[in-house]
């Protein structure tokens, strides 16, 4: 089997560098010399002190919740192929170029549960909707009735395939639900929302969410049925890994799901354009790629995640663009919506 190149470079990264780095307080990933080490190595981000310095390996490990057989599955579906146009912008915002659906916008939260793959999903096909019907429907799709009703995405909150998630979306359909105690929606996510930073107003996150029963049944007070409030993806497809190819898609039909390789530094970002600088390896992440530009001569992709607004940049971070970093582009997924 022949692993990605990206891949590859981040491993090999940590093999060299990672004793150098590790934080050497028993039981945690993360301390403040591991911190103040990674900012002095670089300058292109910067890392500080967050929630999952309490957290255990394990717990942290779970949330990577990308399974390793993804990229595998990627390679298997039909690839789109664009004509890039001459003039790609150097900077370009989907929350900015569709000012009007408002789930852009939205940073969600997949609380202490491995559903990354479902939440990359469901955030791109809510957004892709509004955009293919020039804002005229809107619908915030269920990340719960994907991670808990799909037996062929994988394994719930301990993890699933991204690609597996479109299809499902495509050929069974996905109802709409809001955050935790929304109450919006058929099915709005059960697994609390908790705090993955320092000074966050949620409380903290704890212990490890088992998934969701599957109930195919909307709230009580919903006036849809479950069946009738599904949403259908049109097609599934990946996107070729050149930066061009990917830029297009999502200028084009809007924000994709993209996973990377996750090492212990990324856990401390804060802000500036992330790039592996040393720790180990945690596992699989999958993401929202809403845009990408350039800072300080770097360019970058701009990312949406799921660990709530007080992780990172108020939610999103930046991730060095044209070179696979961690594999960020080599995973990419998509599809069309069926509009109802």
């Amino acid at each position: 089997m022949r692993l990605h190149i990206g891949l590859i470079i981040c491993f090999a990264f940590v093999i060299v560098s990672g004793h150098n780095f590790e934080g050497k307080k028993k039981g945690s990933i993360l301390s403040e010399s591991f911190i103040n080490r990674i900012n002095k190595a670089q300058s292109k981000w910067v890392a500080g002190p967050n929630k999952f310095q309490t957290w255990s390996k394990s717990a942290i490990k779970r949330l990577m919740g990308v399974l390793p057989e993804h990229f595998i599955q990627v390679k298997h579906l039909d690839a789109i192929v664009h004509e890039v146009p001459n003039d790609l912008p150097t900077n370009f915002d989907a929350r900015e170029q569709w000012p009007n659906c408002s789930t852009i916008r939205e940073v969600r939260d997949q609380g202490s549960c491995g559903s990354c793959w479902a939440f990359g999903a469901v955030e791109a096909m809510s957004d892709r909707i509004c955009i293919a019907s020039n804002g005229q429907q809107n619908a915030h799709i269920s990340a719960e009735d994907l991670v808990s009703c799909c037996l062929l995405c994988g394994q719930g909150c301990n993890g699933g395939f991204p690609t597996a998630a479109w299809n499902h979306y495509r050929f069974t359909g996905l109802v709409t639900g809001g955050n935790y105690n929304s109450k919006q929606g058929c099915e709005p996510y059960t697994i609390p929302s908790c705090d993955h930073h320092v000074n966050g107003s949620l409380p903290p996150c704890q212990g490890e969410e088992p998934t969701p029963h599957c109930t195919h049944k909307c709230i009580d007070g919903y006036p849809t049925p479950y069946d009738k409030d599904k949403h259908h993806g049109k097609s599934v497809y990946s996107v070729r890994s050149h930066q061009e190819q990917i830029q297009t898609e999502i200028m084009k039909n809007g924000p994709v799901e993209g996973a990377f390789s996750v090492y212990a530094d990324f856990l401390a970002y804060k802000s500036g354009v992330y790039q592996h600088t040393a720790g180990s390896f945690l596992g699989g992440h999958a993401i929202k790629i809403l845009g990408w530009g350039v800072e300080n001569s770097t360019p970058y992709w701009l990312v949406a995640n799921s660990w709530n607004e007080d992780w990172g940049d108020k939610g999103y971070f930046k991730i060095l663009r044209g070179s696979d970093e961690c594999g960020i582009e080599s995973g990419i997924v998509a599809g069309e919506p069926k509009l109802n």
